[in-house]
């Protein structure tokens, strides 16, 4: 059974690595479709929320690319597995609490345990899409390997995962990206 919230006609869970563009892709398919049919929902923001309650931080500050959210990542991402090998679907039921947009854009997908929540919970109007982009693209946004962080299962949990529905290649190229996202957004709209 579908958790509280509006029935999906199309979910796309989008994953890849730090600085591969997840937020980019998803904030400019939201661009094109409106905010009126298409929402963008963040596993991070309940877990954000939740860490920065329990250990008096600043949760708005925890939600951007700050230094500020660095400094407290590692913790979190250990605090954030404790809550989901307690219950895997915590964070994906919270997220899609009271949404009724018909397309849910899922930014920041890291689990297996995450992407079956979804497939259990909303069947065939579910997709995967991964963002990919090299090393060096991703340095020049800013990317450094960090120990504890870019190996850990936040970031390598889906790296074996198998064929995913959608891959967008994000390595700096505007006109490929954009063509990427012409025939997603086509997709999109045929599921309308």
């Amino acid at each position: 059974m579908a958790p509280l919230g509006g029935v999906p006609g199309l979910v796309l869970l989008f994953s890849g690595k730090r600085k591969s563009g997840k937020d980019f892709v998803t904030e400019a398919l939201q661009s094109r479709l409106g905010a009126a049919v298409c929402a963008i929902l963040r596993l991070s923001g309940p877990l954000k929320e939740q860490y920065a309650q329990e250990h008096g931080l600043d949760f708005h500050r925890l939600l951007d690319a700050s230094t500020y959210k660095e400094a407290y990542r590692r913790d979190m991402i250990r605090w954030g597995e404790e809550k989901r090998q307690a219950d895997p679907g915590f964070f994906c039921r919270k997220i899609v609490e009271g949404v009724c947009q018909p397309v849910w854009l899922v930014s920041d997908t890291r689990r297996v345990s995450d992407i079956q929540w979804f497939q259990e919970a909303y069947g065939a109007v579910t997709q995967t899409v991964r963002v990919v982009a090299t090393e060096e693209s991703r340095q020049q946004r800013g990317w450094v390997f960090t120990p504890g962080v870019d190996d850990a299962e936040s970031e390598c949990g889906l790296d074996n995962f198998g064929t995913f529905d959608w891959v967008i290649e994000n390595h700096g190229d505007e006109q490929h990206l954009e063509e990427q996202l012409e025939h997603l957004i086509e997709f999109v709209r045929s599921r309308l």
